[in-house]
């Protein structure tokens, strides 16, 4: 819970880094990231792309409360949005990729609802 307040708050207070470097640090909800990623596409793309990225992270981790298959497509298609906007939307592709491909978790949700467009097979 306190992740999410100083996430926000370094947020709200354009210390963009400083938001980023907080949710990696420790747990931090992924739909918080989820919706920072949607709000901060098109304004601040870098920063959107990278809490895009940390909510997958910990989508994978399996953080988050009542996760659905929407809660991970959001946070995929809004960082993929962003990239698009900060011009590194390749790059960003693989880093997902890297991410999912990694997946150990027991079920592997992410893997399983974001796989088949990444061409991950399921192992």
């Amino acid at each position: 819970m306190w992740t999410r307040k100083w996430f926000a708050a370094a947020k709200s207070a354009g210390l963009y880094r400083e938001a980023i470097e907080v949710a990696n640090r420790t747990p931090c909800d992924p739909k918080t990231l989820t919706r920072a990623a949607r709000d901060m596409r098109n304004k601040e793309p870098l920063f959107a792309l990278e809490a895009g990225i940390t909510a997958l992270r910990w989508l994978i981790a399996g953080y988050g409360y009542e996760i659905t298959g929407l809660d991970v497509r959001e946070a995929y298609n809004f960082t993929m949005e962003a990239a698009a906007n900060a011009g590194c939307k390749e790059e960003t592709l693989e880093r997902i990729r890297n991410m999912v491909a990694a997946d150990k978790s027991g079920d592997r949700f992410v893997s399983w609802i974001l796989g088949p467009e990444l061409n991950i097979l399921k192992r």
